[in-house]
Parts: C-alpha cells; structure tokens; sequence
C-alpha cells in the first residue's frame, strides 16, 4: 500500500523485450549448430563405408530401426536430391521439414519479441511412437522393403 513516504511507481506498462540480438541468440545458435551437421555429413558422404558408425541394431539382428538410413538421407537432402533423401528414409525428410518450419515459427517470433512455447500433450508423443514403431515395422517387412534405406 503507498504510503506518502513511499508513493506507488508509475505505471509503466508491460515489460520491454529483450534487445533482438538477444533473442535471436538461441533460434541462430540452434540453427547453426544444425547447418553444420548438415554440411558435415553433406561433405562426408555416409554412402561410403569407414566414416559412420553402423547401427547397432541393424549390426545385430538385420532389422532398421526407424534412423536407419537417415545420415544418407542428409547428404541427399544437403546436396539437393530430394528424391534419393526420400528412399533412404522418409520419415527423416518429414522431420527435416518439420524442423524447417519450426526454425522458421521460433525465428519469427523471436524478432516479434514473442517467446515460443511449444506445449505438447502426452496424447501426441504417443502418436509420434506409434507413428515411429508402425514405420519400423513396415519397412521390415517385405511389402515395406520401399520404406528401406
């Protein structure tokens, strides 16, 4: 409660956004940090043996796992050949562009001064497992073998 002693401040309106270079720290850093994955496994190519290591699980039993394939799919997706990305693994090249319009969302907003708050519901984690295990299970399978790097 003011008090003549101690007048209440002025009103000064809702809080000023961090300066732009600030905000867009995080959203650039991740993107950089991203870029040059990219273009190291752009420049090492995974098609050739020695330069990755192998899936374990593919090592152990003969089964893709829903990475398998993925880095071939970045080296395609890095020098441009979207269809070759799409072979080695598909669901990799939906979860670049799902990235891409993350980046894109986080970075737009960054400039606005707005915080990006992604809140997931449990309901669609388990949608992205199941997603992730019927995609594994299918590309092992015969009638799948489309779906395999």
């Amino acid at each position: 409660m003011p008090t003549p002693a101690h007048p209440a401040p002025p009103h000064a309106g809702p809080p000023r956004p961090a300066p732009l270079s600030r905000r867009l720290t995080a959203p650039l850093g991740t993107l950089a940090g991203v870029v040059a994955a990219f273009a190291y496994v752009g420049t090492v190519d995974p098609n050739e043996p020695g330069h990755y290591p192998v899936c374990p699980l593919l090592r152990f039993t003969g089964l893709y796992c829903p990475g398998c394939g993925g880095l071939r799919s970045a080296h395609a997706v890095a020098h441009g050949d979207l269809a070759a990305a799409l072979g080695a693994n598909a669901l990799a090249v939906v979860g670049y562009a799902a990235f891409a319009v993350l980046m894109a969302v986080w970075l737009v907003r960054a400039v606005r001064g707005r915080p990006l708050r992604i809140e997931v519901a449990p309901v669609w984690w388990w949608g992205l497992g199941a997603v992730l295990l019927a995609f594994t299970v299918v590309r092992n399978l015969a009638f799948g073998s489309f779906l395999a790097p």
